[in-house]
């Protein structure tokens, strides 16, 4: 427990993944006096009531927000917009309102016309996840080593932004600060533009015709697993993401269209000198990843292995 909270009040609307491992940490670490929670699902709230996510299960977003010092919105994009709507007339004054959305241009568009100009908005995108969703899939430790994007918007004040980026920096995340144009720029091709090509395959595998689901499914411990990984995040929240940042997208999936045309050729005219040229740059990055600890150097993303059975003894 921290000797003296950040925030006297911290409050969190939405409790899938993201929001739930947000109030699962405040409460662990003791950055707030108080942690209220709420959910636009009734089931949502009463599941985590059963949990013990927050100090108070809210059952409004207007009464979540009354006196929270914070306030983070963990919806899907698409409904950002009518959260903030939802909660304007009731912030304190001199609130941080922030979100988690991996979009921001359309965050700022959509949400601050809504909030009133005695709040700090800062919209802020934390680059963690997992596949699963829902109040019971949070873990406290999500974001420890993750980075988290702020994207304050110009006129910002300075002391808020740091405050915030205090908090993420408890939550175990690194910080880091850029414009929301350019941060959608970069999530469309470090993680949009992946999960479209991962849903694309995925969907492909399933409508091919020579080949069975059963088969699909069997020997799916070659790369079309890790895809499968992938394509089974959120549907909402993707549809929601591909609409909100479709310029990005559309620009980032053309340069992959012409690099698939680049090594569509390679492989027609047999030029191997190309095919390795091309891997092995790639590999490069991945290297790379490994190295500023984001991801494991285990063999099989450090996936358990069963022992092999015990040799029999001999009679």
């Amino acid at each position: 427990m921290n000797s003296a909270p950040q925030f006297a009040r911290v409050t969190v609307i939405g409790l899938g993944l993201i929001g739930s491992s947000i109030v699962r940490a405040v409460k662990q670490l003791g950055l707030a006096g108080e942690s209220v929670a709420t959910d636009a699902s009734p089931e949502v709230r009463s599941r985590a009531v059963e949990l013990g996510l927050a100090d108070r299960i809210a059952a409004t977003n207007a009464e979540a927000v009354k006196d929270a010092d914070l306030v983070i919105v963990c919806v899907p994009v698409g409904a950002c917009g009518d959260v903030a709507a939802s909660i304007g007339p009731h912030l304190k004054a001199g609130a941080i309102v922030s979100d988690v959305g991996s979009v921001k241009g359309v965050i700022l568009r959509e949400m601050a016309p809504h909030l009133p100009k005695t709040v700090q908005f800062i919209p802020a995108h934390p680059v963690a996840g997992t596949e699963h969703s829902g109040p019971d899939a949070g873990f406290a430790e999500l974001f420890i080593n993750r980075w988290c994007i702020l994207t304050p918007p110009p006129g910002a004040d300075p002391s808020a932004v740091e405050k915030l980026a205090e908090f993420w920096r408890a939550l175990g995340a690194n910080v880091e600060t850029m414009a929301a144009d350019h941060h959608d720029l970069v999530l469309a091709v470090t993680s949009h533009l992946p999960h479209l090509i991962a849903y694309t395959i995925v969907g492909t595998a399933d409508e091919l015709e020579d080949v069975t689901r059963s088969e699909v499914l069997k020997f799916s411990a070659g790369g079309f697993r890790d895809f499968t990984r992938i394509a089974a995040s959120d549907p909402t929240m993707w549809r929601d993401v591909f609409l909100a940042n479709k310029d990005a997208v559309l620009e980032m999936l053309g340069a992959f269209q012409e690099d698939l045309s680049k090594l569509t050729r390679a492989i027609r005219r047999g030029d191997g000198e190309a095919l390795f040229e091309h891997f092995t740059r790639t590999r490069a990055i991945r290297r790379g990843i490994v190295n500023l600890g984001q991801e494991t150097a285990s063999a099989d993303f450090g996936r358990p292995h069963a022992d092999l059975p015990k040799k029999a003894p001999e009679k």
